[in-house]
């Protein structure tokens, strides 16, 4: 198995009206999050793996111009029963947070190895309903800007 980057994305797609889509992980049942998935080589620029990600998870197909890249990028701890996945000693992630606004909701398909489950709902319920605080701090702020 090649060891993950400790680099990734994070991709809050939403609506205009700021209805957030979610999927739940297919490893860990109830744990919903945005689009996350890590580089696949140190030199994959950060917007191609998002759209990558987006196409991989969700079948949703998003050219280079629709995804928006925050300049916000968080570091946190990677959960102790995820750290298998890494170079040993790898403790922390850094994820770089983008956005896609569609003009309304679109069907999903997803990669039935990795999510179980989508749904589309409301900034606030969304953000709640995260596992994730960099997730949740990501949605909330999508939700307290202005248009």
């Amino acid at each position: 198995m090649i060891s993950k980057l400790p680099v990734s994305v994070l991709v809050v797609v939403h609506t205009a009206g700021k209805e957030v889509l979610l999927i739940e992980r297919a490893g860990q049942p109830g744990f919903w999050q945005s689009v996350t998935g890590s580089l696949e080589r140190a030199d994959e620029p950060l917007a191609e793996a998002a759209r990558r990600e987006l196409r991989e998870e969700t079948g949703i197909a998003a050219q280079p111009a629709d995804l928006k890249r925050w300049d916000l990028a968080y570091t946190f701890e990677i959960f102790a029963q995820w750290r298998h996945r890494f170079v040993p000693g790898t403790t922390h992630n850094t994820e770089h947070v983008f956005s896609l606004e569609l003009p309304g909701r679109v069907p999903v398909v997803l990669a039935p190895q990795e999510h179980l489950a989508s749904l589309w709902l409301p900034w606030r319920e969304a953000a709640g309903k995260c596992f994730s605080w960099s997730n949740r701090d990501a949605i909330g702020i999508l939700g307290l800007c202005a248009r």
